[in-house]
């Protein structure tokens, strides 16, 4: 399994790679409507470290950080690739969902992975999130991931495309994923205490193992490699449009209820600060302002 590890933690450097690129593309090509007039906006890129509790490397990663350009007001994309031994409360969740045998008597594990989550300037672009990742423990491996779009103010037309977007690249695997990974993103973002969705969904996945490891990766890469058709002709079809203070308002408090999620529900900001990787790249989703009515 070191080979197959090394060529996830390989894919999701480039991943990260032709993101970054495409973004601050973006950036530069961004010539009139709001915000045209400011720099354009260029990532920072710091290394992440995870130590484990005897004080010894556990991995680490890259969070690469773009703030107040002239597209996005925050956007992060990081990878990681840690590794070492689960904590109870860990083992513990895991278990709750994985039929694992032996998960407590040798809890060691291995990850790696990206995630995005962009917050735009303009409140008719959709704010988006996507991850993709691999995991691994002696007793079993499994990706997960998937993307999903959180518009303050909603177009049918962008909800259909992104959509439309995914289903492609699970239809290309296998033609009963898109209508199960669609349901699943339904039920896991989904805010119980607000009684609604946190923006028009996506797709989602996890523990998904079906035996062949090179036939799952491929299926992980597709969803990966479809992000950026599913979300940048959104961007451009929407970034010149004028907004009202209204519009602005709406975004604010959107965002209030998607960091309400990730604050309270969202099973990786979890398992990222309590198996002590870097508390910064964790909440790095955070958007840079949000409002409560």
């Amino acid at each position: 399994m070191q080979d197959e590890k090394q060529q996830a933690s390989a894919w999701f450097r480039t991943l990260r790679d032709e993101i970054v690129a495409r973004f601050e593309a973006l950036e530069d090509s961004h010539a009139a409507g709001p915000f045209s007039d400011q720099p354009a906006g260029r990532f920072e890129v710091s290394e992440t470290k995870r130590t484990s509790d005897d004080g010894s490397d556990a991995g680490g990663g890259l969070m690469s950080v773009m703030r107040g350009g002239r597209v996005f007001e925050k956007v992060g994309v990081n990878i990681s690739t840690v590794h070492g031994t689960l904590g109870e409360r860990a083992v513990a969740a895991m278990a709750a969902r994985k039929d694992l045998p032996g998960m407590k008597d040798d809890p060691r594990f291995w990850a790696a992975g990206i995630s995005l989550v962009a917050h735009m300037q303009n409140p008719h672009c959709p704010a988006v999130h996507m991850n993709t990742r691999m995991f691994w423990t002696p007793h079993g491996w499994w990706f997960g991931g998937g993307s999903d779009l959180n518009p303050a103010l909603e177009y049918e037309a962008d909800t259909a495309d992104f959509h439309g977007v995914q289903k492609a690249a699970c239809d290309a695997h296998d033609e009963t994923y898109y209508d199960q990974f669609k349901a699943w993103a339904d039920e896991y973002f989904f805010v119980p205490h607000r009684g609604r969705a946190r923006g028009v969904g996506g797709i989602f996945f996890d523990d998904h193992n079906t035996g062949d490891w090179a036939t799952d990766f491929a299926f992980l890469q597709s969803v990966g490699q479809a992000f950026l058709p599913a979300f940048v002709p959104l961007i451009e079809r929407r970034r010149e449009t004028d907004f009202t203070e209204a519009d602005k308002d709406a975004q604010l408090v959107h965002r209030g209820l998607y960091a309400e999620y990730n604050l309270v529900w969202d099973r990786g900001t979890k398992f990222g600060l309590e198996t002590g990787h870097d508390a910064n790249a964790v909440l790095m989703s955070l958007p840079p302002m949000a409002k409560w009515v």
